[in-house]
């Protein structure tokens, strides 16, 4: 199967016929940074009633002119004001969050007023209408406050709260299989003398975005370069997620055995096996029935820049969802020497706003293979040039993919 370019891939993967997995109730408080799977509707107006928006006296407007009103209550938040009426010349004590009394169509500050004899004597008026929260003022009846389809945050969980939806329906977590591959991988807390291994990273970056995602990740641990092995790994995975993303034995390497596991043991189909990028150009993508397997390098770099690239768009669309490039243009603050012709390149860089513009710089990045995990610390984003650009001068406008 032939490189196809990235561009290429990408539309192949926006081709992927992707149905959003089931719903579920969750209760409010554990919904952050879920997706909803319902319009939010009013069922009532909020407030219900006129409000008192400040402490002061609930009064007549135009009584103003005359100066002094007689206080003939008091009326704190959450009082039944049934019974509770403001006549010409009279003003009820009214409390931040109360119900205004009947008759009143003003609230005047207690700073405006001076008290005395159980009578307030005005200071300083106000307009009629003041300090009054109108019927609807949050929201109204049969209107649609959250839309179907929105990631929860406080201020969603806010407003659900207000209108008592104690668990709200939101799209269950994809369920995303990660197995590392390699005889090389240590797995975290694993001790050897052997200096030819290494401890596996992948697994953990990879849970990480996947939970950053909306995803729930599964891990499967690592597996030697053992065919037999691997395959029984992948079928447990195939059965237990929606995703399956391997790191490792992809390429073409005696021990590669993941791309040939994925194509004779498990029978999936191929999307396409190898793409026009630096770094993972030997990225396979497969589906089996609603199942989707994405094989990415073993390199630490490369697997994350990939996993970006590759699985966070289907995990998004079993979500319901859409995942969107973050593409900024910054400005160039030291040459770039593109290091591959004919490929799509992505490269660690640092990203930040300066003098009123984003700036894209290297400092601090190393130069090597795409092994290098510490150049994805920081502020990081990923300079972004398509196969036909060139080396970039100093000065120069680039498109950065935003990863912070």
């Amino acid at each position: 199967m032939a490189f196809i370019s990235f561009k290429e891939s990408m539309k192949k993967l926006d081709n992927l016929i992707i149905e959003a997995v089931g719903v579920e109730k969750v209760y409010l408080p554990d919904t952050l940074g879920r997706v909803l799977a319902e319009d939010i509707i009013a069922k009532e107006n909020s407030p219900l009633y006129p409000t008192a928006a400040m402490d002061g006296y609930a009064i007549i407007g135009k009584d103003q002119e005359l100066g002094e009103l007689e206080i003939i209550e008091v009326n704190p938040a959450g009082n039944d004001t049934e019974g509770l009426c403001v006549v010409p010349r009279t003003a009820i004590k009214t409390f931040t969050g109360a119900l205004m009394p009947k008759g009143a169509d003003t609230l005047i500050p207690i700073e405006n007023v001076d008290v005395s004899d159980g009578k307030i004597i005005i200071k300083e008026p106000v307009a009629t209408g003041f300090s009054v929260r109108p019927v609807g003022e949050n929201f109204k009846e049969g209107e649609v406050l959250i839309k179907k389809g929105t990631t929860l945050s406080f201020a969603e969980i806010g407003v659900m709260a207000s209108l008592n939806v104690v668990a709200p329906l939101v799209v269950q977590k994809p369920k995303v299989a990660i197995l590392a591959t390699g005889s090389e991988v240590l797995e975290l807390g694993e001790c050897s003398n052997n200096p030819a291994q290494i401890r596996s990273s992948n697994n953990y970056t990879l849970e990480a975005l996947t939970k950053q995602h909306g995803g729930e990740p599964v891990q499967m641990g690592s597996v030697t370069d053992d065919r037999a092995a691997i395959t029984t790994a992948m079928k447990d995975a195939l059965r237990s997620a929606n995703i399956v993303v391997t790191t490792g034995g992809v390429s073409v390497g005696d021990y590669d055995f993941v791309k040939d596991v994925i194509r004779d043991e498990l029978g999936c189909d191929v999307i396409f096996k190898g793409v026009l990028i630096k770094p993972g150009q030997h990225i396979m993508v497969a589906q089996k029935g609603n199942r989707y397997i994405v094989a990415l390098p073993g390199f630490a770099y490369s697997s994350t820049v990939t996993f970006i690239l590759y699985v966070l768009p289907i995990l998004y669309r079993l979500q319901g969802r859409e995942f969107k490039f973050e593409t900024i243009s910054a400005r160039l603050l030291d040459g770039y020497k593109k290091r591959t012709k004919n490929k799509t390149e992505f490269a660690a860089c640092n990203l930040y706003i300066k003098d009123g513009e984003y700036i894209c710089d290297f400092e601090g990045k190393r130069d090597g293979s795409s092994a290098i995990m510490t150049n994805m610390l920081g502020n990081v984003g990923l300079l972004w040039l398509e196969a036909d650009e060139n080396n970039k001068e100093a000065g120069e406008r680039v498109q950065v993919l935003a990863l912070r």
